[in-house]
């Protein structure tokens, strides 16, 4: 079932629903994840975004701004929560911490803004080294981070939302990041960050901010309570919130996500019906690792021994920043308790393992995908 919590809004689709097409339509209310209210109040005339901090040229920026004055830039990539899977990590592992998210906190879209490279030009990044000189921004891109951060609305554990990445990741071209105006053709919807939001490819959604209104090149990571006591993949000894306390100055927050895929269809504890052949009909989407895709191989399996290649679907708009649908014939035993597996690899060599460690706040889980207690029956 999807996972549902008002407020603040926290929902995901049916999963059947999710890998209909290759890029998510709206119809389908693709997953919300939000730590605040949904700020119902933003006008694109009149909302603005401050670009500030260690900058030669502060900017404030409007929406026409944004559209106008720099370069539009199409992205296609998938957008996912980095509890992705977690009902998957709380009932195969042990009870975590989180919204019970399952396999449907995902989506994939074409969106279309400026590139924050372009803006953060403009605003021209500057730090003052130890003779008073100013250094150039080719010399800053390890050093430096670029903060987001919305203020519209107080959030669940903080006055405003807010996280970074890193200005080498910011500058790059070939990361793609972009400040969106639009998801699959059309302006972003309120639930989805209108008038602007954030789009890191291959980078957990909690980075992906929603309705921006700063940016800020700074020394230091976002200061955010969602930068650094949520979103980290804490060690197993770190069982509850007191023990947690130890580490979460020590655990970097979770940015790229790994390689991972799932099953959506047949479902857990489904009755499938094996075909004339004894095979059954099982699909999927698979997903690459950070900046390591495209997805290069799904495999399935119903042993975890024997595994078979599943039909990777091509489509005009994919990169290696998109997932993959998949579909695989598999032969199966009638019978009960049954069950199958997939597991996948992306360019770089990101692969799954066959349970990812277990984490407090349940974040990152990449296991193989896995249905249990299929009733399979002859047709």
């Amino acid at each position: 079932m999807p996972a549902l919590s008002t407020p603040p809004l926290n929902r995901e689709p049916e999963l059947a629903s999710l890998t209909s097409s290759f890029l998510t339509d709206i119809s389908i209310r693709p997953y919300d994840r939000n730590h605040c209210p949904i700020p119902d109040n933003l006008d694109a005339s009149t909302h603005r975004v401050y670009v500030d901090g260690l900058v030669a040229n502060s900017l404030n920026l409007s929406i026409s701004d944004l559209r106008n004055s720099f370069p539009q830039h199409d992205v296609t990539c998938l957008l996912q929560c980095a509890g992705n899977r977690r009902h998957t990590m709380r009932t195969l592992l042990k009870e975590v911490d989180g919204v019970d998210w399952g396999s449907a906190a995902v989506m994939n879209c074409t969106w279309r803004g400026p590139r924050l490279r372009d803006v953060l030009l403009k605003a021209a990044p500057t730090l003052a080294d130890e003779d008073g000189g100013e250094r150039k921004v080719d010399d800053l891109q390890q050093e430096l981070h670029v903060a987001f951060a919305c203020n519209a609305v107080p959030c669940q554990d903080d006055s405003w939302y807010g996280a970074s990445i890193s200005m080498d990741r910011a500058l790059r071209e070939n990361a793609e990041v972009i400040l969106a105006l639009e998801m699959n053709g059309a302006p972003l919807t309120q639930e989805h960050g209108f008038p602007v939001r954030v789009i890191v490819p291959g980078v957990a959604g909690a980075r992906a901010v929603k309705w921006l209104d700063h940016i800020t090149v700074q020394r230091e990571m976002s200061s955010n309570h969602y930068m650094h006591f949520d979103y980290k993949v804490l060690p197993p000894e770190a069982v509850d919130a007191e023990r947690a306390r130890t580490f979460w100055h020590k655990i970097p927050p979770v940015i790229d996500m790994p390689a991972n895929s799932a099953i959506t269809s047949p479902r857990n504890e489904d009755t499938v019906e094996v075909d004339a052949e004894g095979f059954i009909t099982v699909d999927g989407y698979a997903l690459p690792g950070g900046e390591g895709g495209p997805v290069k191989r799904v495999e399935v399996s119903i042993d975890k021994e024997r595994w078979v290649d599943a039909e990777l679907f091509t489509h005009p708009l994919e990169s290696k920043w998109t997932w993959k649908i998949w579909k695989a014939k598999v032969q199966v035993e009638p019978g009960e308790r049954r069950c199958l597996y997939s597991r996948t690899i992306d360019e770089a060599g990101n692969s799954q393992p066959q349970r990812s460690q277990w984490n407090l706040r349940g974040v990152c889980y990449n296991g193989y995908g896995e249905v249990r207690n299929l009733k399979v029956v002859k047709g």
